[in-house]
C-alpha cells in the first residue's frame, strides 16, 4: 500500500508529512475559534453564542483558501473552515452530530439500527409487547435516526454536487458553500432577535411538555412500588418478577432524572436571558438620565 502511494525504501521525503500536521493543525484551529464564539455542543440559538460570527468566519476562510496563490496554503485554510464547521454542532437530539466526514455517521446509523432490531426481535417484532422501558428506548433511537439519515443523505447529495462543481468551476467551486454559509450567517446577524423571541416560545412549550412527562414518569415510579410493596408484604412471588420490578423502576428514575436536569437548564437559561434583559433596561435607563 505504501508503496502504490509513493513511497520507496531508501528515500525519505518529509513534505507529505508537514502538509499533514499542517493541514490537520488548521483543522484543529478551526475547532479552537469555533469554541471560543460557541460555547454549547449542541445547537442553542437564543444563547450567547456567536452563531452569525461563525458562519461568516466560515464563509471567509473558504474565500481566501481561494484567493491564497499556494495549494498547501489553500488547503490549511479550507481545513480550518472545515474545523469550525464541523464544532458549530457535535450533538444533536443524542445523536453524535459530524458535518465534515460520514464514517462515524454510518457507524451510528449501523448501531442505532442494530439495537432497535434487537428489541423488536426479542419482542416477535410486535409493537404491543414492548414494554414502557423498551418504548422509551426505540424513541430514542428513532429520534436519532432522525438526526443521523438526512444528515447522511445531505452529505451524499453535497459530494456529488461538489465533484460536478469542481470539474466545471475547478477551485472557485467553493465560492458555492461560502455563499450559503455568508447568507446564513448574516440572516441570522440581523434577525437573531425575531428568532430569539420564537425560539424562547418554542423552549416554554417543550417546557410545559418536560414537565408534564416528569409528572407521568412519578406517577408510574409511584405505581410500581405500590406493585413491589404489595408483592413483599402478601406473597414471596417469583424472583424474576421482583427483579423486573426492580430494573423498571431503576429505568424509570433514570429517565426522570434526566428529564429534571433538561427542565433545570432551561429553566437557568430563561434566567439568564431575563436577567441580561433587566440589566440592559437598568443601563438604558441609567443612560438616558445622563
Amino acid at each position: 500500500g505504501m508503496h502504490i502511494e509513493g513511497y520507496h525504501a531508501g528515500r525519505v521525503d518529509f513534505f507529505p508529512l508537514g502538509l499533514s500536521v499542517a493541514i490537520l493543525s488548521s483543522f484543529l484551529c478551526g475547532a479552537f475559534l469555533c469554541g471560543m464564539l460557541i460555547d454549547k455542543n449542541q445547537v442553542h440559538f437564543g444563547g450567547k453564542s456567536f452563531y452569525g460570527i461563525a458562519l461568516v468566519g466560515n464563509a471567509t476562510l473558504l474565500v481566501v483558501s481561494i484567493l491564497v496563490p499556494r495549494h498547501q496554503l489553500s488547503a490549511c485554510f479550507a481545513a480550518m473552515a472545515c474545523g469550525l464547521q464541523n464544532a458549530m454542532c457535535t450533538s444533536h437530539f443524542g445523536a453524535i452530530v459530524r458535518t465534515t466526514h460520514v464514517t462515524g455517521t454510518i457507524t451510528d446509523i449501523g448501531s442505532t439500527t442494530g439495537r432497535m432490531a434487537m428489541i423488536f426481535l426479542r419482542k416477535g417484532f410486535r409493537l404491543s409487547n414492548l414494554n414502557v422501558v423498551e418504548r422509551a428506548e426505540v424513541a430514542v433511537d428513532a429520534r436519532k435516526l432522525l438526526v443521523l439519515l438526512p444528515m447522511w443523505l445531505s452529505y451524499l447529495v453535497g459530494t456529488v454536487l461538489g465533484a460536478y462543481l469542481e470539474t466545471v468551476f475547478d477551485i472557485y467551486a467553493l465560492l458555492l458553500p461560502a455563499f450559503v454559509t455568508l447568507s446564513v450567517g448574516l440572516v441570522y446577524m440581523f434577525f437573531r432577535q425575531q428568532l430569539k423571541g420564537y425560539l424562547k416560545r418554542i423552549e416554554q412549550d417543550r417546557l410545559s411538555s418536560d414537565i408534564h412527562d416528569m409528572h407521568e414518569t412519578m406517577e408510574r415510579t409511584q405505581a410500581y412500588l405500590k406493585t413491589w410493596q404489595g408483592n413483599t408484604k402478601g406473597q414471596q412471588g417469583s424472583g424474576d418478577t421482583e427483579e423486573n420490578l426492580v430494573i423498571d423502576l431503576d429505568q424509570e428514575m433514570g429517565n426522570m432524572l434526566e428529564a429534571m436536569h433538561d427542565v433545570e437548564a432551561n429553566l437557568m437559561e430563561m434566567c439568564s436571558d431575563t436577567s441580561e434583559h433587566a440589566t440592559d433596561q437598568v443601563l438604558r435607563a441609567k443612560s438616558s438620565h445622563l
